[in-house]
């Protein structure tokens, strides 16, 4: 087990790095050990493939400086909240016993990302109950509950309870989602064009970035939703 300060759970590879790329990376860079679990290859997607989509986001891993990368083979599009995917859930969180854990937005474009985000939600209270047996190399898995569960903005815009300034890992973050060739603009492909396959999606992300960091006074910033309001006990620490 390598405990993680960071563990990011996406519904799909490279939802992660749409969402909170630049978080990622900006953690990883000051030294933080984060960890990206995707629940499924995104195998129903109309371009590339599920196969494929497994090597970019090893790639994508690489570029951000990941810990590690595991992807826990749901059907893509059918994945339920239920017992079989929450346990599946709750094994990862007590493998890796984060501190924070982040997840896909409650509402979005794709309702995949909803679901994800429930199930994710759901699973980090339930990891924390002893009374709930998992295992993990045949090794009975202790209970962990962390500490914050927050949920990172996607297509749809939602209110942010707090931004995060990723203003100098822009240019990495769209580097590691240029490792998903497959799913982004190429002028050469004959793929069928997708919501965010056309050249002008970075520039949504951008804009939405501006759109997120401005009221902070940041150039670029992610949003997140927190599950619970995030306490300080100094006022200073919320400047």
């Amino acid at each position: 087990m390598s405990k993680l300060d960071i563990l990011a759970f996406g519904a799909h590879p490279d939802d992660v790095e749409i969402g909170a790329g630049g978080t990622v990376i900006s953690s990883i860079e000051k030294g933080l050990k984060v960890g990206v679990v995707d629940l499924t290859q995104g195998e129903l997607g109309s371009r590339g493939s599920g196969e494929l989509r497994l090597i970019e986001a090893l790639n994508s891993a690489k570029l951000m400086g990941l810990t590690t990368r595991e992807n826990l083979g749901m059907r893509d599009g059918f994945f339920e909240l239920d017992e079989e995917h929450l346990l599946k859930i709750v094994e990862k969180i007590r493998k890796y016993q984060p501190t924070i854990v982040l997840c896909n937005a409650p509402s979005d474009r794709h309702p995949d990302h909803g679901r994800a985000s429930a199930l994710v939600e759901r699973a980090c209270f339930l990891s924390g109950l002893a009374r709930i047996e998992t295992t993990h190399g045949g090794e009975k898995q202790a209970h962990w509950r962390p500490k914050a569960v927050y949920k990172y903005i996607q297509d749809f815009y939602l209110k942010p309870d707090f931004v995060l300034d990723v203003s100098n890992y822009w240019d990495k973050k769209i580097a590691a989602l240029q490792c998903f060739s497959s799913q982004f603009f190429s002028a050469d492909s004959k793929e069928p064009k997708t919501p965010i396959s056309g050249a002008e999606y970075f520039d949504f992300l951008k804009g939405r970035a501006m759109e997120m960091g401005r009221p902070s006074g940041f150039l670029l910033g992610e949003g997140f939703i927190a599950t619970r309001p995030p306490g300080v006990d100094d006022l200073t620490k919320l400047l």
